[in-house]
């Protein structure tokens, strides 16, 4: 009995191993099959190593210096291709169905495969197919993602704009090249985007903010089935608190339509930029990021009225005769103007019996002040030429010299340092340049270059520099550097940086900016500016009417209120006409749109007046591009 007990034990015994060693064998085979043989796990296992995803940050976004957002990002999906797991299944991959779902052409499908892989496009790698799908037409999309092998979808976000105004100054987006990926090492990778112009271009790095990145699951059709969590949190860019004034941006861009030319507007006591408009100006929505972005770009290329051209930065003009008050502020200084000199003008400035620079009809001048009011050539030729004859006719390269000291000491002839890209210095003609020019002859004489008093001839300034120069006599000899962003709110933190500015003095006695601003105010009230009065501001103006052999430019510079000045202003039309008939009425009008919030009742005509003003069928300019 107790034998057969025993061998039972033992048979049960030998069972039960038996048992095990089964199960065991056939986990251990499992475990070989889905290590070593199974297509699917060998699949998985080599798409960890290839399923590394970066996380992308917010791009940073602007806001106006009230606060009113300039961009926004709004979420857009990108449709990703991986050629390798494609080409397996292209047999039974329905082209027609896939582009019906995202609405593109079969032109489009053939044409976004790339036709050569080498650098830019790898066979292994995803690549952007399909940029900018919206979440709408993506939700549609995915529930059939499935049958579609090789295909994945990233959020990404994408710059708009809540209005359609301020194109220059905030630039547009584009697609790195390679330059662009070998220069910044890992911050960017094929079907990255970045700033190409404006304050996107300007302040990228800061904008951008810092990629992160985790790893994803992905089963054989590339669809994500898990994640093993986050390595790098994404940084979100920097906000950018700028210094314009979107409203008045936005009023300033409806009086420019159909005209050509620029509006800059300065607050005098900081530098900051309250509105920057390059006329004709475009829709930033329509340079976004997208399938008719080329399209859109190319009629602004072909536009013969140059929009893309941003005139502000980049246009050269002749600052006309807004620079009558440098001369006067240069002569006082210098000690060959006195504030009450008297003058005739007899129709322009004569000499040996000849007229040699015409002037418009205007009563006698008793001062400095009449003078600038009435725009008197004869006045600002004459104390032009003898301050720069003050140390002998024979020879004006030393008085010359002299001259143009103050006018660096105001800026003009070299870059302000605007935080803006493609800044230009413009050109201040110097006593070498005219001893080249008049090489020939064994003198060369003040009187033969005459023009520059009247703010013409050589003389090439940009718009800013014009706005700038205002802006430092509306302040009664200084300036600040003018500038886009006043703040910027860093990475995820939101520290507030403010941004830093130069103060620049001028050497010129505060007493005869007085006098200048005085003359200012009369050409406003009883002067060649009477259609920029204000009842209630007290604006300080000064036409220019640039001669043009297309048909002159209107330009008129101003700052208001005369006293603890808010406002500096230049409204440049190019082939405008007369000074005081375009470009004033606009620049009043901006003005009191920025102080007073509205424009008055009595002061509607005018406004409707310059809203329906084009000027844009004047034949060719002439402005000089800087390319």
């Amino acid at each position: 009995m107790t034998g057969s007990n025993t061998t039972r034990q033992v048979q049960r015994g030998t069972t039960i191993r038996i048992i095990i060693l089964i199960i065991a064998a056939m986990l251990v085979g499992k475990a070989v099959h889905l290590q070593v043989f199974s297509e699917y796990w060998q699949g998985r296992a080599a798409r960890v190593g290839e399923s590394k995803e970066k996380l992308y940050p917010a791009r940073g976004l602007m806001a106006d210096r009230n606060g009113k957002l300039l961009t926004i990002n709004e979420p857009v999906y990108q449709i990703e291709m991986i050629y390798n797991q494609f080409i397996k299944e292209h047999e039974r991959f329905d082209t027609s169905e896939f582009c019906r779902l995202l609405q593109i052409s079969p032109e489009y499908f053939e044409n976004a495969i790339p036709k050569q892989w080498a650098p830019k496009y790898s066979k292994s790698k995803p690549f952007i197919f399909l940029a900018n799908v919206s979440p709408r037409k993506y939700a549609t999309f995915q529930e059939n993602l499935f049958r579609f092998p090789g295909f994945s979808a990233s959020l990404r976000s994408s710059r708009n704009y809540p209005r359609p105004v301020a194109a220059h100054v905030l630039g547009y987006m584009g697609e790195v090249d390679q330059r662009a990926i070998d220069r910044e090492g890992d911050r960017y990778s094929t079907g990255d985007y970045h700033g190409i112009s404006g304050l996107e271009y300007k302040y990228e790095k800061d904008l951008r903010g810092e990629k992160g990145e985790r790893w994803l699951y992905r089963d054989r059709l590339g669809r994500a089935v898990g994640s093993s969590g986050v390595e790098e949190e994404a940084v979100v860019g920097s906000d950018l608190i700028t210094t314009i004034d979107l409203d008045l941006q936005q009023y300033g861009e409806s009086l420019m339509v159909n005209k050509v030319g620029t509006v800059i507007a300065i607050e005098p006591a900081t530098g900051e930029i309250l509105t920057m408009i390059s006329a004709p100006t475009y829709n930033p929505r329509s340079l976004r990021i997208g399938r008719d972005r080329s399209s859109f770009f190319t009629q602004l290329q072909r536009d013969t009225l140059q929009p893309l051209l941003n005139r502000a930065i980049n246009g050269k003009y002749a600052p006309g005769s807004p620079f009558k008050t440098l001369v006067a502020l240069i002569g006082l200084q210098t000690g060959t103007l006195d504030a009450n000199r008297g003058m005739a003008c007899r129709g322009g400035f004569w000499s040996g019996g000849k007229m040699l620079l015409g002037c418009h009809s205007h009563p006698y001048v008793n001062n400095v002040e009449q003078a600038i009011a009435q725009s008197c050539n004869n006045y600002f030729v004459t104390s032009w030429l003898e301050n720069v004859n003050r140390y002998g006719g024979l020879s004006p390269v030393e008085g010359m010299d002299d001259f143009n000291d103050y006018l660096y000491q105001f800026g003009l002839g070299r870059k302000l340092g605007i935080d803006f890209p493609g800044e230009i210095s413009g050109f201040v003609p110097t006593s070498e340049f005219y001893a080249k020019r008049f090489a020939d002859e064994q003198y060369w004489r003040a009187i033969w270059i005459r023009s520059l008093a009247i703010g013409q001839g050589e003389y090439e300034l940009t718009s800013l520099q014009i706005t700038n120069f205002i802006a430092a006599i509306a302040n009664r000899g200084h300036w600040y550097t003018p500038h886009l962003v006043k703040q910027m709110q860093v990475g995820n933190e939101g520290v507030g940086r403010p941004v830093k500015v130069e103060r620049h003095d001028i050497d010129i006695d505060r007493q005869h900016f007085e006098t200048v601003v005085e003359g200012m105010r009369q050409t406003v009230t009883n002067g060649t500016a009477r259609l920029a009065f204000t009842p209630g501001i007290d604006i300080c103006g000064k036409t220019g009417t640039i001669q043009n052999r297309y048909g002159d430019h209107s330009a008129f510079t101003a700052f208001a209120p005369k006293d603890n000045p808010k406002i500096a202003i230049l409204v440049y039309i190019e082939n405008g006409g007369y000074g005081g008939s375009v470009a004033a009425p606009i620049a009043s009008l901006m003005i009191e749109k920025y102080l007073n919030g509205n424009i008055a009742k009595n002061r509607k005509w005018l406004e409707q007046r310059m809203f329906d003003k084009d000027m844009t069928n004047r034949g060719e300019t002439s402005i000089r591009e800087v390319r």
